[in-house]
């Protein structure tokens, strides 16, 4: 399977949950990742102090946080079409922990 490398060049927090990524081709997302924000990794980020202090990690070229969660790039890239999967997994993981 091949799939296309993308890095993200810069972002921008836009709102509560919400950046705002540009990719190396030139495209943007807005992403609000809010709906995706549960399990161990991404639950913390639920606290808007924690979610804010993101980062870009120019070596791998994604977002990153400082609790080690980040995405794929590919994935943000896409996110218009792979975001609803992963907030369909998100809501798994909620459920499983009641």
């Amino acid at each position: 399977m091949n799939h296309p490398i993308h890095r993200i060049e810069s972002f921008e927090v836009t709102g509560p949950y919400t950046v705002r990524v540009s990719f190396e081709d030139g495209s943007t997302q807005s992403i609000n990742f809010e709906n995706v924000l549960a399990g161990d990794l991404f639950g913390p980020l639920r606290n808007l102090e924690l979610f804010e202090k993101v980062r870009l990690d120019a070596e791998v070229g994604t977002l990153v946080w400082p609790n080690g969660a980040d995405f794929d790039p590919a994935t943000l890239h896409d996110w218009p079409s792979r975001g609803p999967a992963i907030a369909a997994m998100a809501k798994t993981w909620l459920l499983s922990r009641t």
